[in-house]
């Protein structure tokens, strides 16, 4: 099927769905309001196999180190997929699946499947990690870019994190774990009960992003956007947290963003 952009509607809800670009949500209408900043690098794109930076790029892999290339030296960013062209296996007009191969420069197949499914009043994000060969580390998250002002005052953002990573001079996790510091930030979080985090635009719209993964990035350091990021491990988890895909347990997650008018 084709990798064209696909729009979803339901209600006065429209969501842009954008195979060809990296499997990312292109846009977010609430009422005739984009919820997300827009350009060709913002939207809301899936970071897998790996979330945040990987520390020099490298990660032990069984009993081999694997070099990754560095897209932010002198570390590796936000996985392989968002530069992808990902395929359409399915749509309705209020539902899309699609899916992307795993490939060089990551060094295992693999298959990845992202299901997005709208409502009048949320959008739920599924995604899975699939292989059917050798097993492998992996992370899955998603890194929106929500506008900081929708017309009015800026964003509030509400969060009750367990503790913040303490984040080192190369911004990756030192291991040490902090009581939370206001912001601004580009800070990993823990919250173990499942990320939980609102963002309101007063006198417009109140967001809540969740999830059951149990580590969100909070991003907030531009001007234009804040992101709000739900993820199954930490920066650098790849190394410090993995996770292993097997042929018979694939990685997934979940993200459901919910709103409401005043």
């Amino acid at each position: 099927m084709s990798d064209e952009e696909i729009t979803l509607t339901a209600g006065d809800a429209e969501a842009r769905v954008q195979p060809g670009n990296g499997g990312r949500i292109g846009g977010l209408r609430i009422g005739g309001a984009e919820l997300l900043r827009q350009g060709e690098r913002f939207g809301c794109f899936p970071m897998v196999p790996w979330c945040g930076r990987t520390r020099d790029g490298r990660f032990l892999d069984g009993a081999e180190m694997r070099q990754l290339p560095l897209n932010a030296p002198p570390h590796a960013i936000h996985g392989t997929v968002r530069d992808t062209a990902w395929r359409t296996a399915r749509r309705t007009a209020s539902e899309a699946v699609i899916t992307c191969e795993l490939t060089d420069p990551w060094p295992h197949p693999g298959r990845v499947t992202q299901v997005v499914a709208l409502t009048p009043d949320s959008l739920t994000l599924t995604m899975s990690v699939e292989t059917y060969e050798s097993s492998f580390p992996a992370q899955i998250g998603w890194h929106p870019w929500f506008n900081r002002n929708l017309g009015g005052e800026d964003v509030r953002l509400d969060f009750a994190p367990a503790w913040q990573e303490e984040r080192g001079d190369d911004h990756l996790p030192t291991g040490n774990r902090l009581d939370p510091k206001p912001g601004p930030w580009d800070d990993c979080f823990g919250m173990p009960g499942g990320v939980e985090a609102t963002l309101t635009w007063p006198g417009r719209l109140e967001l809540t992003v969740s999830s059951r993964a149990e580590w969100v990035v909070v991003y907030d350091e531009q001007r234009e956007a804040v992101c709000v990021e739900p993820q199954t491990g930490p920066p650098n988890g790849l190394n410090t947290l993995p996770r292993l895909v097997t042929p018979l347990e694939p990685l997934e997650a979940t993200t459901t963003w919910r709103w409401r008018r005043p």
